[in-house]
Formats: structure tokens, sequence, C-alpha cells
């Protein structure tokens, strides 16, 4: 009888975890997200990407991977400190992952080169996000709430 209780609890419990992970999604996404994968390791070409989605949040963009049940994101990119260098399509090995409606971008961050692969149309939404900063935001010496110089 325990054997067929351990038996059954199996898949119970992985229900559950699939469960948490379509209701962590549901949380962190209700005020909108974007589908988009990260390149976390450059090691092999072409290898190294991870699904996730993205949040633009002010001058933030957070990017949190599918598959994890952190609440926290895996990597922040601020708007200020961020500069694309290069787009491109997919090549080599990348080409059999993602479909051809997705576009890579090589970007420029403190924390080094970050390469984002996201469709054409969140690829739009993404750019007017990048270059929609307002008046003074970009500057040192704008603090939200005070009077822009």
């Amino acid at each position: 009888m325990e054997t067929v209780l351990a038996i059954a609890a199996v898949p119970v419990l992985a229900g559950l975890a699939l469960a948490l992970l379509f209701v962590r999604r549901a949380y962190l996404t209700r005020d909108g997200a974007v589908a988009m994968a990260v390149r976390i390791y450059q090691r092999v070409p072409g290898r190294g990407w991870a699904p996730g989605f993205g949040r633009f949040d002010q001058g933030r963009l957070s990017w949190y991977r599918m598959f994890s049940y952190s609440m926290r994101p895996r990597r922040v990119l601020d708007r200020a400190d961020m500069m694309i260098e290069a787009r491109r399509d997919p090549i080599g090995a990348e080409r059999q992952v993602f479909p051809p409606s997705i576009e890579i971008l090589c970007c420029q961050s403190p924390d080094g080169q970050v390469e984002i692969a996201m469709t054409k149309s969140a690829l739009t939404g993404f750019l007017s996000w990048l270059e929609a900063a307002p008046p003074g935001a970009a500057s040192s010496s704008y603090r939200p709430g005070e009077p822009g110089v």
C-alpha cells in the first residue's frame, strides 16, 4: 500500500511543481511582459540561450527565466546604461532553436555584453522603450520627484 501511495505522489508533486511555475509567471506578468531569450553564457557559439520574459519598469528591464521559481529577476538592464551595438538574425545553431521571426540584439551594459533574442514585433516595442526616455532622464542630475533642469 505504501508503494502505491509513493507512486501516486510522484505525478501529484510534478503537477504541483508545474502549477507553481504557472502561478509565478501569472503573478510576475500581471502588468504585462514581453517574451524574450537572453544568452546567459557564451562558451559555445550559438548556445547558452535561456527563455524568459522581460518587464519594463520605469527605466529598467527586468528579465526573469521562464523555468525558475525565483521571484527575483535574473538580469536587470538599466535603460540609461545600455547601448545597442548590433542587430542580427540567428546564425548557425541558433537557427535550429529560434523561429525565423526572431531577431538578436547585441547590447553593451556596465556588466558587459548582453545578447537578447525577441520577435520583430517585440523588438519594436523594446527599441521604443529604449529611445523614449523622458527629457533629462539620462542625465546624472535628474532625480524623480525633483524639477528637471
